[in-house]
């Protein structure tokens, strides 16, 4: 029999982890001595020990390994099965933060683009077109609330747009789709952002695939923000073509 001490450089974990393993009932020692209150453990534990930290090196939770750890080998491989899966997620997530965070490290931005998914939205628009960005203002009387463009990119000629109107004008329904979405402080200016999230797009292999929206928010203060939203769908690859 070994005490706690002895048992722990063997393995080579912490008295601490031995505790904590008696503690949470995953790894109780095979006697107490009543008078000291020192733990002793024998050859089963060594085993059981070794089987915890076996199974912590493949991914478990110490909850997962406590109901798993004396299970048939079936159920510890579906538990193994569901940790890959959710492993293969969590690294997923982990690279596209990384990609995200060199993009941005790279290439200077007024945005912050998240995707999202946007539910169905159904307006009354008037329609417009224009030959420059700088037309729109004039040809709304007053700011509008929400203005949308059909632009694929930066604007290199004349475009149609909608601004919203609370009654008249045309039905317009925006179905629910994938979009990029960004949020522009007013120091920011707008053409900017937007120029900022189109080169975004073309950057993560995105297509416009419908029109973008510019909604402007005013809370109760008085603060105001302008969101920025494009329907994106994933760019199809080029085909080439060669002679045989």
């Amino acid at each position: 029999m070994w005490r706690i001490g002895q048992l722990a450089r063997m393995a080579g974990v912490s008295d601490r982890t031995l505790r904590h393993y008696d503690r949470i009932g995953l790894l109780p020692p095979a006697a107490v001595d009543a008078a000291t209150g020192y733990r002793w453990y024998g050859t089963a534990e060594l085993m059981r020990l070794e089987r915890i930290r076996g199974l912590r090196r493949l991914g478990l939770s110490l909850r997962q390994i406590d109901e798993i750890v004396d299970a048939p080998d079936a159920q510890l491989r579906q538990m193994l099965g569901e940790t890959v899966e959710t492993l293969r997620r969590d690294i997923a997530a982990m690279n596209a933060a990384v990609s995200a965070a060199e993009d941005r490290l790279a290439v200077p931005s007024t945005i912050l683009p998240q995707e999202a998914r946007a539910e169905e939205r159904r307006l009354r628009v008037r329609r417009l077109h224009v030959d420059h960005p700088s037309e729109l203002a004039a040809a709304c009387e007053d700011a509008p609330d929400m203005l949308l463009t059909w632009l694929t990119g930066r604007p290199s000629g004349g475009f149609d747009a909608a601004v919203a109107v609370r009654s008249g004008g045309d039905r317009l329904t925006l179905p629910a789709r994938r979009v990029v979405r960004a949020v522009v402080a007013p120091e920011h200016g707008l053409v900017r952002a937007g120029q900022d999230l189109f080169d975004w797009l073309r950057r993560h292999g995105l297509a416009v695939s419908g029109p973008t929206l510019e909604e402007h928010l005013v809370d109760g203060d008085g603060g105001a923000a302008t969101v920025l939203e494009i329907p994106v769908e994933r760019r199809s690859p080029a085909v080439t073509t060669g002679r045989c």
